[in-house]
């Protein structure tokens, strides 16, 4: 490995990059959310409820199992994919053949999904889906400390909020348009395949030379996905406060069809969560881009992630005590509102916490397992509080207090202003 003067792809960004560029990337990331939250907010859903009597097992159980299961996947190929982008030097650069390549795969195995006949399928498909959109999002997300610089990406991070959020509306409402099962994972494989293309062919990505690459061990290769937090407190407690609060997120998520359904008695329980997660999108790009120049230009990230997350527990408690359509209406506008300062003032203090410019891609797939992980604890944890320890009141109860507590956890973070 060469000592003097790190490559383009090795250096801390200092120019600033363009409006083209950061809506690309933006419609790119929103893609992948959109292969996977068609999906989780309807179709496996969906699928579980057809599935479950062969099975012998409730809708929630097989829905639990089957995300739960997921997720563990996920949580492991995000800091893999990571690592291996960390490490590629071909032409396109070190980035784009992994969003290229899980894209494609993602769409595949969107497809596979669809034809899933039975619960191992179903697991099996759904699993592929967050191994190869797990290599994109990773990829994506190392994009932006590779080529944004620290005062920028408040903003940046606002934009990939945007589309976060515009991808969980548009795949939700692909899954409920196109009029079955099988034809909305079609709709979803063909938006997450598309939704990459203007990134990746129009915008050259920073190549690492191979002299820049460090040798190869095994034994390296494992070590380096520890990251310490003696060694580095600050991005272990950056971590613990973005798991808590999307552990809250998820728990409000999982069950939402099964709740209007259920608790509200909503006519059309698909159509409610649509509508639900349009109001909840509204709100939240209402304050997503205006949360990251807001932290930008003061140059501070913690009071907004601390106040954002204590707006976001009030929300949620307000489903345990007001089972009613117009208060799951006012609940999901104010979860939006402080989860779209959340997303983009969090991301940019994450990258701002990040301890090194070669390992980039891994160390933000192992803080991006605090978005996986929720998404295995959640069912383990919803299922007995909603079967046997008081139901949708007592879940979102609990929920509403486990983001409370990442919120206050914001504050041990030291390094950041």
């Amino acid at each position: 490995m060469t000592t003097g003067r790190p490559s383009a792809a090795l250096a801390e960004p200092a120019e600033a990059v363009g409006r083209g560029w950061t809506a690309a990337l933006s419609l790119a990331n929103g893609a992948i959310w959109v292969g996977w939250f068609g999906p989780l907010q309807i179709l496996l859903a969906s699928q579980s409820k057809d599935l479950a009597p062969g099975a012998g097992m409730s809708k929630e159980t097989l829905l639990a199992w089957v995300t739960g299961t997921g997720a563990v996947v996920s949580l492991l190929a995000n800091p893999f994919f990571g690592a291996l982008s960390d490490r590629t030097t071909a032409r396109a650069g070190r980035r784009t053949p992994w969003i290229v390549a899980g894209a494609a795969g993602g769409a595949l195995s969107l497809l596979l999904l669809a034809g899933a006949g039975g619960p191992w399928s179903m697991a099996l498909g759904w699993c592929l889906v967050q191994f190869t959109l797990n290599a994109a999002f990773a990829a994506v997300t190392a994009a932006v400390p590779d080529r944004v610089p620290r005062r920028q990406r408040g903003v940046v991070g606002g934009w990939l909020g945007a589309a976060q959020i515009l991808g969980v509306v548009v795949g939700t409402g692909l899954a409920t348009a196109a009029g079955g099962i099988g034809a909305g994972y079609v709709a979803c494989a063909v938006c997450t395949a598309a939704g990459i293309l203007p990134y990746v062919l129009l915008f050259r990505d920073l190549p690492l030379p191979p002299q820049d690459r460090p040798p190869w061990s095994w034994r390296g290769f494992l070590a380096g996905f520890w990251l310490s937090p003696r060694r580095y407190p600050d991005l272990g407690w950056a971590w613990l406060t973005r798991f808590l609060i999307n552990l809250s997120n998820s728990l409000v998520l999982l069950y939402l069809l099964y709740y209007l359904r259920d608790r509200v008695h909503y006519p059309d329980p698909g159509r409610g969560v649509l509508i639900l997660t349009a109001v909840n999108g509204v709100t939240l790009l209402a304050t997503v881009v205006i949360g990251g120049v807001w932290s930008d230009r003061t140059g501070r990230r913690k009071p907004f992630v601390v106040w954002s997350g204590v707006l976001m527990a009030v929300a949620t408690a307000a489903l345990a005590g007001w089972e009613t359509w117009p208060g799951a209406v006012t609940a999901a506008a104010v979860l939006g509102i402080g989860f779209g300062v959340f997303t983009s003032v969090d991301f940019a203090l994450m990258t701002d916490v990040l301890p090194h410019a070669a390992g980039r891609g891994k160390d933000l797939g192992l803080i991006n397992i605090a978005n996986a992980l929720p998404q295995a604890a959640a069912p383990a944890l919803a299922a007995p509080l909603v079967t046997y320890l008081g139901g949708y009141r007592v879940l979102y109860l609990v929920s509403a207090a486990i983001g409370l507590a990442g919120a206050v956890l914001v504050g041990r973070i030291r390094g950041v202003e």
